[in-house]
């Protein structure tokens, strides 16, 4: 018997709520971007507030009720100063030619996308953001430097440039370190919002990297000559990229403290603190999660910025031989980092799976490392379902809950698919893929079925097929490029075993061994889900 799936309680709208309150734990004008005037009786009120112990609903509502006191006027008001009557008058200043030189290089090189969360799976959906997130002053390297002794290539000054940027998101990412742990951590903490356990589940060894960044951010300034140029950097990075290996305690902790933060986001107080943190300046409208992905999202950057300061490196200079070196380093870090990040998130979700049935208890999901992708599908019947392709096996799902404190699990829908034994149907828009077997749940009215395609497995009499619909066209050209990926390795893998079995034992049909292709027939004897 199937337990029942049970909705998972959405959370409230998030409405505006003053910001005063962390001002008793942290020093926030270093982050906010501007510098205000605060009551100083005001400030030791709330101040005392929070470490008196007092009811913590009593805390907030009394911070809310200063907001709008406190609150900086909407409104920019221009200061005229001297002069001002013949401003009109004057022509534009002229930009230096090296500056606007640098600013060009700089736009070239667009790498501002430290704010920008990277999910932990491939299968990604489209969302609207309530408001763009407030980005900080970016400042190029020609804004530091006021002449220089020698004319310098465009080549050159593109290296300086990418260098200063590599510099720059150092202590941007170390900023942003120190105010999740002065603002979220060392507060939730005090005012026993979370549990100590908790906490550090959720923010792993997020402590250690603050260090590491600071070490790193001391070299690459002390490399910096009287002229603000940087003559060699590769023995730099060959020297401190082993100490990204500590990435990968922090970034295999991740899959569970999301999992552990959405869950406690239930919690009133745990979801009114974080939209207080939200709604205020220094978040930059950026949410709690967003800061703990950052160091994950620097550490595929450094790829990237290396490849472009040894483009702009010519042969003769001392880096054009470590640059190569450094940059093969980091790549394998960051692929050991993802190749165990990957089998912690297998591991999670596997020890999330219930099964109904013995049976199906695929040993293919067992003798999987990795996920290939996870997310939300509509099944014929308008059902939503939880589907994960793992490395071996093809498994629906559907999310259930106990109750608020306990972890979200995944009760297994229908028997899980060997990816070696998969066929993929594309149905293209409008048809419903014959037979029926879109009822009523794709179609509405006279709306024609979108984004759909079917999942069946060979070989097994009556086995399921699975007629699939994707929230929109990327997300379903996504997993149908995940499960081709997925099909045609586990083949691979199956033909590469049964080469090496002694060769008394009948070898596979070689045809189950070809790539997967698109617009395959269902075999006729499959039931439809």
């Amino acid at each position: 018997m199937e337990r029942e799936e049970t909705e998972l309680d959405s959370p409230p709208s998030w409405s505006p709520v003053g910001r005063q309150r962390l001002s008793a734990c942290a020093n926030l004008s270093d982050y906010a971007g501007k510098k205000r005037k605060q009551d100083t009786n005001s400030e030791a009120e709330a101040a005392a507030r929070a470490t008196e112990g007092k009811d913590e609903d009593d805390t907030i509502t009394s911070l809310e009720a200063h907001k709008d006191a406190e609150e900086p006027s909407n409104k920019r008001v221009k200061p005229v100063g001297k002069g001002a009557g013949i401003s009109g008058f004057m022509g534009p200043v002229k930009t230096p030619a090296l500056k606007r030189l640098g600013q060009s290089i700089q736009r070239s090189i667009s790498f501002r996308t430290e704010a920008q969360p990277l999910p932990m799976a491939p299968i990604r959906t489209r969302q609207k953001a309530s408001s763009f997130p407030k980005r900080r002053n970016s400042q190029l390297w020609s804004d530091t430097v006021d002449s220089l002794s020698q004319e310098m290539s465009a080549k050159e000054i593109k290296r300086q440039e990418v260098i200063y940027e590599l510099t720059q998101g150092e202590k941007q990412l170390i900023e942003d370190l120190n105010l999740v742990k002065k603002v979220y951590y060392e507060p939730m903490l005090k005012l026993d919002i979370m549990t100590e356990s908790e906490l550090g589940q959720i923010f792993g060894t997020l402590d250690s990297l603050i260090p590491l960044h600071e070490d790193f951010l001391t070299r690459l300034e002390n490399l910096r000559g009287a002229e603000k140029t940087v003559e060699e950097v590769g023995p730099t990075l060959l020297e401190w990229f082993p100490c990204l290996e500590a990435y990968i305690t922090y970034c295999c902790n991740q899959v569970g403290a999301k999992a552990l933060l959405d869950q406690k986001k239930q919690d009133r107080r745990v979801d009114q603190f974080l939209r207080l943190c939200q709604e205020s300046s220094f978040s930059r409208k950026l949410d709690l999660w967003n800061f703990l992905d950052l160091p994950r999202s620097r550490l595929v950057k450094y790829p990237l910025l290396l490849r472009e300061i040894e483009k702009s490196t010519p042969p003769e200079h001392p880096d054009h031989d470590t640059l190569p070196e450094a940059l093969e380093l980091i790549q394998r870090i960051v692929s050991e980092v993802n190749s165990k990040t990957g089998e912690a998130e297998c591991q999670f979700y596997r020890r999330g799976l219930c099964y109904t049935e013995e049976g199906q208890r695929l040993p293919e999901i067992q003798r999987s490392r990795f996920l290939y992708c996870h997310g939300e599908l509509k099944n014929n019947k308008g059902q939503k379902l939880h589907v994960f392709l793992f490395e071996l096996a093809l498994v629906l799902t559907r999310p259930i809950t106990q109750d608020r404190d306990s972890p979200v699990q995944f009760q297994v829908y229908r028997q899980p698919l060997p990816a070696a034994h998969l066929l993929l149907e594309d149905l293209p828009d409008g048809e419903g893929g014959g037979g029926g077997s879109f009822r009523g749940a794709f179609i509405s009215g006279n709306d024609k079925a979108k984004n759909c395609f079917r999942v069946s497995s060979t070989g097994r009499a009556k086995a399921h097929s699975h007629s699939l619909q994707a929230n929109d066209s990327f997300n379903k050209q996504q997993w149908i490029s995940c499960l081709r990926q997925a099909m045609v390795q586990s083949r691979d893998r199956e033909f590469q075993a049964s080469q090496s079995r002694p060769t008394t034992q009948m070898s596979p049909d070689p045809a189950l061994y070809h790539i997967a292709e698109l617009n395959l027939n269902s075999d006729a004897e499959m039931v439809d889900a």
